[in-house]
């Protein structure tokens, strides 16, 4: 792999990228010319407007292609690496009655306001997403899927009454950071309901989220976009024998 790479767009190393974004302008001459100031001020030069749409009448959508100079350094980026085997879910039920003799408890919601299902259920429900089954499909799991808009102290209980051996909760809305401040409310709320040893393994997702976060957040693991249903029932089986 090359110590250096640039971005590609027509040909190899040439720079080029495609950036999009809405300014609170109408969509005339001054609100592309403000898209390409922008751009220049992000570091794309030359720019140009390749795409624009009227939101409304003072808002527009702009789309914006040019060359930059940055360059990306592939050795010096640092991410969430997967630091468990991924199991099949023969493996995965095997590994659960082998550590445990009992069945894996779940409990999972969307929490606060958010009231957006579909990463929560494509992990838990039998239907699954990407050709791969949700949890619910695990003999040797038992799930609960709470739903939408779900209040923190409603999910301690319902994890305290359940015997939870991990609670999951998926976050889609993110304006003002809402996501961010919900899971810390979340994990302050375990931390002092549950003593160290008896608290269920705390694992967020969401789109928007920055998987490095986990130990900030209070959170034992961050799953982002892409997540499958088998990585997460591999991570739990991992985490829950590994205490």
């Amino acid at each position: 792999m090359s110590t250096v790479v640039r971005p590609y767009g027509d040909t190899t190393g040439d720079g080029m990228v495609q950036l999009s974004f809405t300014l609170p302008l109408p969509a005339d001459k001054r609100g592309e010319g403000a898209a390409l100031q922008l751009a220049g001020k992000m570091g794309v030069d030359p720019a140009m407007v390749v795409h624009s749409r009227a939101l409304g009448g003072q808002h527009t959508f702009f789309v914006v292609y040019g060359r930059v100079n940055h360059l990306v350094e592939p050795g010096k980026v640092v991410v969430a690496e997967r630091d468990y085997p991924l199991l099949s879910a023969k493996e995965i039920n095997a590994a659960i009655r082998a550590r445990l003799r009992r069945k894996l408890v779940v409990v999972g919601a969307c929490i606060g306001t958010d009231a957006h299902t579909v990463g929560i259920d494509a992990i838990l429900n039998v239907k699954g997403i990407a050709g791969e089954k949700g949890l619910e499909y695990y003999r040797e799991c038992r799930v609960l899927n709470l739903g939408a808009q779900v209040s923190v102290p409603e999910l301690v209980e319902q994890a305290r009454a359940e015997k939870a051996d991990a609670v999951l909760v998926s976050q889609v809305v993110t304006q003002r950071d809402a996501h961010l401040h919900n899971t810390r409310e979340m994990s302050a709320a375990f931390r002092e309901a549950f003593p160290a040893a008896r608290r269920p393994l705390l694992v967020v997702g969401g789109p928007r989220f920055d998987e490095m976060m986990a130990p900030e957040l209070g959170v034992d693991r961050i799953f982002g976009r892409g997540t499958t249903p088998r990585e997460v029932a591999s991570y739990l089986v991992h985490a829950v024998g590994a205490r």
